[in-house]
């Protein structure tokens, strides 16, 4: 074995044993402080509803504690077992010719389509046992069936472009061929944001402009305080899928929209929603999309630097068990090897997302109500039974948003400083 087969087997041990403990920590919190509700909440969240989350959590840990062991052994099969040199050899065949762009696109295609078979048992249990369990699936197995078709077809209509533009811009292999497909990369990105409020989301769900009502008064007067516009503030029947409740703002220019899940507007009264809408225009406010962007961008280029120098390197192919080697192969093991690499730069991504969840409730603080925004995440941690007991470590490496007690924390301090100023 080489050594560059030794240092593969390595990074997978090591990240699976990694995430492994990392569930365990996470399902040991949540089970250690189960019969008691933390101090910070005693007085809001009922010891019932606390010991939902924890059995919620423990539940998703387990299943999390599978898929990681079943995703190890589809890769190992995949790379050092042989699975790309079948596939690609089957693409050959179907194509006819051994090395060519149609090739290359049917390779990356199957692939795709035979991993999303081998989660597929798995989201079915996901779905129809452990949220149901809980009481959040609203899924039925027609409608399940639906979407799994539906992003089948988007992503072939997305990916065939995109995937072509890469595959030849690779297969030129001239010095700038990766500075290029970036720059397609990143033009695709831009153009998906844009059009995927008003032409891909409307095909999973429905988007009503939201009616008159005492929510939409004091979300209206909220925008026009704020000196915010959009296309429109949207209900989308979430409902139809599940009892989780979200809200979240998306496009830019003339396609920016702001969208509340019909489920939050039965959980929260006006005051609440307008510190939630508040938060989300805090994120525009503040200029995080376009910081993710950015940062977005520079990791992308790097990464695809990175590929174009992988591309001619024998060992890179040979290491990982694949015997044929071209854009497609490479593209094909990047994907699949890249995630072993990146895990350690997990907690500084969250980091940067935690900043800015924190921004997005200052601006709130400042533009709305502090204490309506604590009554409205404590409400959404209720409902959907978030685990107010994180691990630490856990959060540092899976966790996007600051852990409850924290934000909560914050807030109260927001809204201390605001009486104060008073």
């Amino acid at each position: 074995m080489s050594e560059i087969s030794l240092l593969f087997l390595t990074l997978i041990a090591l990240n699976l044993l990694i995430k492994l403990g990392l569930n365990t920590r996470q399902s040991a919190s949540a089970q250690r402080h189960q019969q008691q509700v933390p101090a910070a909440f005693c007085n809001v969240i009922d010891l019932e509803s606390h010991q939902k989350a924890a059995a919620y959590t423990q539940a998703k840990m387990r299943l999390g504690q599978l898929s990681l062991i079943i995703d190890t052994a589809w890769l190992l099969l995949l790379t050092l077992g042989g699975g790309i040199n079948v596939l690609y050899r089957m693409a050959a065949t179907v194509t006819g010719h051994e090395a060519t762009l149609g090739t290359g696109l049917v390779f990356l295609i199957s692939l795709g389509l035979v991993s999303s078979l081998v989660d597929l048992p798995l989201g079915i249990y996901r779905q129809f046992r452990l949220e149901a369990q809980f009481g959040f699936n609203r899924m039925t197995p027609r409608l399940f069936v639906t979407d799994l078709l539906r992003n089948a077809l988007i992503s072939l209509v997305i990916a065939l472009p995109l995937l072509s533009l890469i595959l030849w811009l690779l297969d030129l292999a001239t010095p700038l061929s990766w500075f290029w497909a970036w720059l397609g990369w990143m033009m695709f990105n831009a153009l998906l944001l844009f059009i995927y409020p008003v032409v891909i989301a409307p095909l999973f769900n429905k988007f009503t402009p939201m009616p008159d009502s005492p929510h939409k008064q004091k979300l209206d007067a909220l925008l026009h305080r704020c000196g915010f516009s959009a296309a429109g503030l949207f209900v989308m029947d979430g409902s139809k899928r599940s009892a989780h409740a979200n809200a979240y703002f998306t496009g830019f220019g003339n396609n920016r929209r702001i969208v509340l899940f019909d489920t939050l507007l039965d959980q929260l009264t006006p005051e609440q929603l307008e510190a939630v809408l508040a938060h989300e225009i805090g994120h525009y406010q503040c200029k995080h999309l376009q910081k993710r962007l950015v940062l977005m961008a520079v990791i992308s280029m790097v990464l695809l630097w990175a590929l174009f120098q992988l591309l001619h390197a024998p060992w890179f192919y040979m290491g990982l068990g694949v015997n044929v080697a071209n854009p497609a192969t490479a593209l094909a093991l990047f994907s699949l090897t890249m995630p072993l690499c990146l895990l350690p730069l997990t907690p500084l991504s969250n980091a940067l997302s935690r900043q800015h969840e924190y921004e997005a409730d200052a601006y709130a603080a400042q533009n709305s109500n502090a204490q309506a925004l604590i009554q409205a995440l404590i409400t959404m941690y209720r409902e959907n039974a978030a685990t107010l007991t994180p691990d630490a470590l856990y959060s540092l490496f899976h966790d996007s948003h600051p852990p409850a007690a924290l934000r909560i924390r914050h807030l109260e301090m927001l809204a201390h400083k605001a009486l104060t100023r008073v």
